[in-house]
């Protein structure tokens, strides 16, 4: 009865097993692909940053390079110097548009940040065109004094602040999503070691079991054959006393026969011969399938099995 049930056990677990294998499997991959979305969504949000970042060092080249080209064009009259200020302001309108787009998802304070910069830009190129103006016209004081009030010095301060500002809100935010990436590649090695842990110490123990089970179903199976094969020789031993048994019997018979037939055949009718004929007949045959069923057994029992 307890090997029965340790049996009944062992198969149990060879059947919750493998499914369960299985299940930690899918759930392990399930885990890998949530992190592996979780990842992506943290290198697309850094990405943004660093697209931000670099449409601000535009934007703030843009304004160098327009300011740098005026001050070149009013102290030297030279149109050379106009060329960078004409390539900038080209520039600009494009850059702040890839400025708006990658700060589309970002908080409205920042939003706010960029409609202010833009207007300061739009001022400080106004101020620049007047004075490039003024010295195209011949008034150099003018243009001249136009610049000492440093109104359009104002313009690139704030403006410079806006864009410092802007810069340290994307800085702050791609540490933090290095902070959050950092975070979610811990979790997910922890994750991966304990999933992968289990889901070894699964393997080991089903194969383990299975191992075990295989070695038990081969001392069974020995077993088995070992009492096959006293069994079978108990059979070979009864076999043989009876056929020992049947043989004398038979012999007995066609003796007696034989005898009565020597002994009292002048006395018996021709039915009675017929009698004493059938029965040595009968007796012969008895003896030859005797012989037939010692001799040859496993051949009969294949043909009874065919």
């Amino acid at each position: 009865m307890k090997d029965h049930t340790i049996k009944i056990i062992r198969k149990a677990a060879l059947q919750v097993g493998a499914p369960m294998l299985l299940a930690f499997m899918a759930c392990n991959a399930y885990l890998a692909s949530n992190q592996l979305k979780q990842m992506n969504k943290i290198a697309a949000l850094t990405l943004e940053s660093s697209i931000i970042q670099a449409e601000i060092s535009a934007v703030l080249k843009d304004l160098t390079d327009m300011e740098t080209g005026q001050r070149g064009y009013l102290l030297t009259d030279d149109p050379s110097y106009l060329q960078p200020y004409n390539d900038a302001e080209g520039r600009i309108g494009t850059d702040f548009a890839g400025l708006r787009i990658a700060l589309a998802n970002r908080a409205e304070g920042e939003r706010s940040l960029e409609s202010q910069l833009e207007s300061l830009a739009d001022s400080k190129q106004a101020e620049m065109e007047r004075s490039i103006s003024l010295r195209q016209q011949g008034y150099r004081h003018r243009a001249f004094m136009l610049v000492a009030t440093n109104e359009g010095m104002e313009y690139m301060a704030r403006a410079r602040g806006l864009l410092s500002s802007i810069s340290a809100a994307e800085t702050s935010s791609f540490a933090r999503f290095e902070r959050e990436k950092n975070t979610i590649q811990s979790k997910a090695l922890a994750k991966t070691i304990v999933a992968n842990s289990c889901l070894l110490i699964l393997t080991a123990c089903l194969i383990g079991l299975i191992r075990y089970y295989g070695k038990v179903l081969e001392q069974e199976a020995a077993q088995n054959r070992q009492e096959l094969a006293v069994r079978d020789l108990r059979l070979k031993k009864l076999t043989s006393a009876l056929s020992n048994q049947a043989r004398s019997k038979t012999f007995a018979i066609e003796a007696n026969a034989r005898l009565l037939l020597e002994n009292y055949g002048g006395f018996l009718p021709q039915q009675g011969h017929e009698y004493a004929e059938q029965i040595k007949e009968a007796s012969a045959q008895m003896e030859r399938l005797r012989q037939d069923l010692v001799d040859n057994p496993g051949s009969n029992s294949d043909q009874k099995v065919a």
